[in-house]
């Protein structure tokens, strides 16, 4: 054999010597090469977003006082394992795991007395030598949890920390949740980014803000979260925000959520402490600080309301417009409560100072109290822990809000069952790692959806023609030519032209339309909308309107609680350009993408659990994606 192998060698070398002597012929190799700085590779140097990364930024974990106490035995180890694909028990004992992993988490954990359910589970010596811990930690270990619930419920009402003499205690647990990030982050593969929620609630109204840093653990070990025992003031969050920064070097952000649930005051025309008309400083200070709003959750849509968009018949999906978690709510207050009317009201400020305060971008995510980011109809465990999949009525008629009672004696109950399976945050970006999710967060580029995983990209210019849909570099095209969503268009005479792609949820629904929502300030300063149909499936037709007035159709059966594919497209795409600019009117657009009828949350349970279904909610939705604006500016 060793001699068989030197013959073969040695042939292989003759073959070499024999082709290397060879005479070369012309024409046969290149007289010249290309310089030796060209590349071959295309790739070498694209840096633009080529990848959408979909992912969960507000899960709350037993770390969670409003969820550890009520039920929710999972911490964020579990959140992590769960949302990275891995089969976990449910606080109620039931298996469960995604369909699909997703791509990235933030563990969102109330600051106000962070972690404190482990705490008292674990008996922690300093609780014990606190008298109101104590006095929790044994209401809670003797089976009285609810009543332990409302003594500290309690003290946050009062803005007044009850732990707050026990040095270290919020930091030490801080650290703790850090470090179950820090374990679980895998850049490239799944990011744990690290954040938690500032819970300022003043009388019940929800002014929530999810914060999320860029950094590592080592740079937010700097600080110890802010919590509403410190303010309920968001300009004193944005302090704290800057203060980290400057102290640490890194890079932070703020989530707005909830609108919907705030009573007229997450958009309001004051600010929150002194009640003076908002001005530049901070119109420019809440647009730095917060690029980024919650379109959509379990709590509900807050993109529009019926009321503000009349022509709009998709205006009213998963409203919930009763009023907070602290009275009814006022017809006036709805204005100051909903996205697409923020940023037509941006537009106005900004023409008056200069400044915009409501350009913000927009994700979806959860709001889950389970530890468990499920967002699919099928597969939806519910706002709380005691509400997880069950038979049980409690699994429609658990209260939500209603519990404190209303000055003017009104109800303004929502039950469990109006709660919505939504939403994912969805991001364009290199690569998943907290640097690139965080900075694609930063400038806008980001979509929310509704609990699907359809795709959705979106550029804007001047320049671009219909043919542009159908080219192989459509991304970079679009990058070169023009700006993705959250970008700015600045003044020209043409009209701005928009490319959009969409694609379905490969486990999901088809595609029935893709929509531009246009939004724009006139010269008298009266701001306006406009839907405009761009894409429709099955042949139907847009009118001169703009606007399809045949509906796709509804494939779904209510008994059995399934759909069919056999209407609407897998893919739509559409070249548009904007028939009514005026070049010296402000402007926003922004894109909807709607899929066909599929079984809402209870009908599935119905057929699941063989029970009643509810009947003031829709046996089927359609779910849906809306991407941050693009602006233009005069």
């Amino acid at each position: 054999m060793r001699i068989r192998r030197f013959v073969d060698r040695l042939a292989a070398g003759v073959c070499l010597v024999c082709f290397c002597s060879l005479p070369v012929q012309a024409g046969e190799l290149p007289h010249s090469f290309p310089d030796k700085n060209t590349k071959y590779s295309p790739f070498v140097d694209l840096d633009y977003p080529n990848q959408v990364f979909f992912g969960d930024t507000h899960c709350h974990t037993s770390f969670s006082t409003d969820a550890g106490m009520l039920g929710n035995k999972l911490g964020p180890d579990d959140a992590y394992r769960f949302a990275k694909g891995e089969a976990v028990i449910s606080s109620n004992g039931v298996q469960t795991r995604l369909q699909r992993p997703l791509d990235f988490l933030v563990v969102a954990d109330h600051a106000e007395n962070l972690g404190l359910a482990p705490l008292i589970e674990e008996s922690d010596p300093r609780l014990m030598e606190n008298e109101w811990g104590k006095t929790v930690h044994d209401l809670t270990k003797s089976g009285k949890a609810g009543d332990a619930y409302a003594a500290w419920g309690a003290q946050v009402t009062k803005k007044e920390d009850p732990l707050a003499d026990i040095e270290g205690l919020q930091t030490s647990m801080w650290q703790r949740l850090t470090q179950i990030a820090e374990d679980h982050n895998n850049p490239g593969q799944f990011t744990a980014l690290i954040g938690y929620e500032w819970t300022s609630t003043p009388s019940g109204a929800n002014l929530h803000r999810n914060v999320i840093f860029r950094d590592d653990k080592k740079k937010a070990d700097t600080i110890s979260p802010m919590s509403v025992y410190d303010s309920e003031d968001p300009e004193d969050l944005w302090q704290w925000m800057s203060d980290y920064e400057q102290k640490s070097g890194g890079r932070v952000l703020a989530i707005a959520h909830g609108g919907n649930l705030s009573n007229g005051l997450m958009f309001d025309d004051v600010t929150f402490t002194s009640r003076e008309p908002l001005d530049a400083d901070y119109a420019e200070r809440r647009s730095r600080w917060e690029p980024l709003y919650e379109i959509t959750q379990m709590k509900g849509t807050g993109e529009t309301h019926p009321m503000l968009s009349p022509q709009d018949e998709f205006a009213g999906f998963e409203i919930w417009d009763k009023g907070s978690f602290g009275g009814a709510k006022d017809p006036d207050m709805i204005p100051r409560e909903y996205s697409r009317e923020a940023h037509k009201r941006g537009l106005a400020y900004e023409a008056s100072l200069g400044a915009n305060p409501f350009k913000f971008g927009v994700v979806g995510s959860t709001d889950t109290h389970t530890s468990l980011s499920s967002t699919t109809e099928d597969n939806f465990f519910g706002k709380i822990s005691a509400v997880e999949p069950t038979a049980d009525p409690i699994r429609f008629q658990e209260k939500i809000t209603g519990y404190l009672p209303d000055p003017q004696g009104r109800d303004y109950t929502i039950r469990h069952a109006q709660a919505a399976a939504s939403g994912l945050a969805a991001v364009w970006a290199r690569e998943n790692t907290r640097e690139a999710l965080w900075d694609a967060m930063a400038r806008k580029e980001t979509f929310g959806t509704t609990g699907t995983r359809l795709r959705v990209r979106v550029f804007a210019g001047f320049g671009f023609e219909a043919s542009d849909l159908y080219r192989s570099d459509f991304a970079e095209h679009g990058y070169d030519h023009g700006v993705p969503m959250g970008g700015d268009l600045n003044a020209s005479e043409k009209s701005p032209k928009l490319l959009v792609r969409a694609l379905r949820d490969p486990d999901g629904a088809n595609l029935d339309r893709v929509q531009i929502i246009k939004g724009w300030l006139d010269a008298s300063g009266k701001t306006h909308e406009r839907v405009y149909d761009v894409a429709v499936s099955d042949g139907r037709t847009i009118g001169a309107d703009g606007r399809c007035h045949e509906e796709a159709g509804n494939t779904v059966d209510v008994e059995e609680a399934i759909y069919a594919n056999s209407i609407g497209a897998p893919f739509l795409h559409a070249f548009w350009e904007d028939p009514d600019f005026d070049p010296k009117e402000k402007a926003f657009y922004y894109a909807r993408v709607m899929e066909i009828p599929t079984p809402r949350w209870t009908t599935y349970d119905a057929k699941f659990f063989g029970v009643e279904r509810p009947m003031d909610v829709p046996a089927s939705i359609q779910e849906r994606a809306f991407t941050s604006p693009i602006w233009y500016n005069p």
